[in-house]
């Protein structure tokens, strides 16, 4: 069992580092707001810091779940950062989604410091979190990813090494690419259920079976059909995502139209106030024209 600390407290995090301890590992955490973290030592034991160098302070493996990559260089490499305390041949663990820039940078210096470093995207949801059953893409040394893999196992169903420093974070920027299109295809399929008159139930029932089947239908499409988006991965993220995705196609001229599309319908709904809606809210915009 490892001596770990973990990074960032939110919807993720929160799941996350507990799964740590049920796991039997020691878990010190930090979140930026000093409560949360009271609150999680409350509910599952271990302890908190009052800085991300103080929770990294004495760990094998460090975990990151934060924003985005002002937030990733914050608690790494600024003041206060989880590389100021970090042993030689400990690993540090970003699950954030964030660039592979960031990913790239974050690397370099935590080789200059003898640390290793694994840029660790997550796909799955806050459900996926709570239950233990994420997604990790993997990005870094081989060395590093087969020392991290076991502790990750703890809140994981799949963890795969995809390549070098960045390799995790383009492999989640394909992820929310290719459900970026499957949200707003599914929102015009089952408005057009709708106003069609069918039995939503019946259609997801009948044609998840086939080549339409996905993680969305089965799980958002009835929600869809209710207008009900108060839960799950908030569209605020998806832009978020989305914006990265865009940059980085720019940067490898790749061409993204339906990503570009989808990301100005998400910036609608931005703007009528619903960004805390869950990324499924697209079909919003079919059922008010």
């Amino acid at each position: 069992m490892a001596n770990t600390a973990f990074i960032g407290l939110g919807v993720m995090g929160y799941p996350m580092a507990g799964h740590l301890v049920a796991a039997g590992h020691e878990v010190t955490v930090f979140n930026r707001t000093a409560a949360k973290a009271e609150q999680w030592v409350g509910e599952h034991g271990g302890a908190s810091a009052e800085t991300p160098a103080a929770a990294a302070d004495g760990a094998e493996f460090v975990f990151l779940c934060v924003g985005d990559d002002p937030d990733v260089r914050q608690v790494t490499t600024g003041a206060g950062g989880v590389l100021e305390s970090m042993a030689d041949g400990t690993v540090l663990v970003d699950h954030t989604t964030a660039s592979a820039e960031v990913a790239r940078e974050v690397h370099a210096a935590a080789l200059e410091c003898n640390v290793g470093f694994i840029d660790a995207p997550i796909s799955g949801g806050q459900a996926g979190a709570e239950n233990g059953v994420l997604t990790v893409m993997c990005g870094g040394d081989e060395v590093d990813f087969d020392r991290a893999a076991p502790v990750i196992d703890a809140y994981s169903r799949a963890c795969t090494l995809l390549g070098g420093p960045g390799s995790g974070q383009l492999c989640k920027m394909v992820n929310q690419i290719a459900i970026a299109g499957l949200l707003q295809g599914l929102s015009e399929g089952v408005d057009f259920a709708n106003r069609a008159g069918l039995d939503i139930e019946k259609v997801v029932d009948t044609i998840s079976q086939g080549a339409a089947g996905s993680w969305q239908m089965e799980n958002r499409a009835t929600t869809m059909a209710a207008g009900e988006f108060d839960f799950g991965f908030a569209l605020d993220w998806m832009r978020k995502d989305l914006g990265i995705c865009l940059r980085e196609g720019d940067r490898v001229g790749a061409s993204l139209p339906v990503t570009a599309l989808v990301d100005q319908f998400y910036a609608q709904l931005q703007r009528q106030g619903h960004g805390r809606w869950d990324s499924s809210s697209l079909i919003s915009l079919l059922a008010d024209s």
